[in-house]
């Protein structure tokens, strides 16, 4: 299946419905000319909700990437090339992410601050999320302190942005790229920005201001093998 005309998610993450043609449409799965929900991709899940013809009602199961763009997989089958829709996301549970994108962010930018590990890996869930880092030395009660500090950066309510940079532009900012690996080879890179505390390529969905996250709440922390480090945490708010 072929891209989408708009991810119209990567400039506006707030957007709860939108209206849409169906482009291509293959048994249960879907594109259509535009889309809101955001696929499966970098540690967080795909979006949830519904794909609405007159009165039919179709639910999307999964968005995954595919060819450069993203296709939903709907429940049954039914809708065809051509088709008018209105869809819907499951708001709650996008926003739960979002919050817990931008709290990663914050989390990741205070431990790379501290000790300068890197990000080898993250998942957002609903309940949880976790953050994985490469720290030779690692010391629990640490580990309270930096989420203790993020905390603090959250309630200071930064805004938090995004922007389009050719790939040469972005990759000289200093630490730009904190992940363990490297950045896909695209000509343009979309960097996300918590005013005064990090700057960040990732393609994620995000709040606008840290005060809208609430607080982290450490549920634990762990070793994952040589130098792999694992910080489960929850938002409360």
């Amino acid at each position: 299946m072929s891209r989408y005309n708009s991810l119209i998610y990567l400039e506006n993450s707030y957007l709860k419905d939108f209206d849409a043609t169906v482009t291509e449409a293959s048994e249960e799965c879907i594109v259509l000319d535009k889309t809101g929900f955001y696929p499966i991709s970098g540690g967080q899940p795909s979006d949830l909700g519904s794909i609405i013809r007159g009165d039919e009602e179709f639910k999307v199961l999964r968005v995954e990437p595919a060819h450069g763009g993203v296709v939903h997989i709907l429940d049954r089958a039914g809708l065809l090339t051509g088709d008018e829709v209105h869809a819907v996301l499951n708001w709650e549970r996008r926003y739960r992410f979002m919050q817990s994108h931008t709290a990663c962010h914050i989390l990741s930018a205070v431990i790379f601050k501290e000790t300068g590990a890197k990000i080898t890996g993250n998942q957002i869930e609903v309940s949880r999320s976790r953050v994985d880092f490469s720290l030779e030395n690692f010391d629990k009660a640490r580990m309270s302190e930096y989420v203790e500090k993020a905390n603090r950066i959250i309630a200071e309510d930064h805004p938090v942005s995004t922007k389009i940079l050719p790939r040469s532009e972005a990759l000289a900012i200093p630490d730009l790229v904190r992940l363990a690996m490297t950045v896909p080879d695209r000509e343009v890179i979309r960097v996300v920005e918590i005013e005064g505390v990090d700057l960040q390529a990732c393609g994620g969905t995000h709040v606008q201001r840290t005060g809208e996250i609430g607080k982290i709440r450490m549920i634990k922390a762990e070793n994952k093998g040589k130098a792999n480090r694992r910080v489960y945490f929850a938002l409360d708010g």
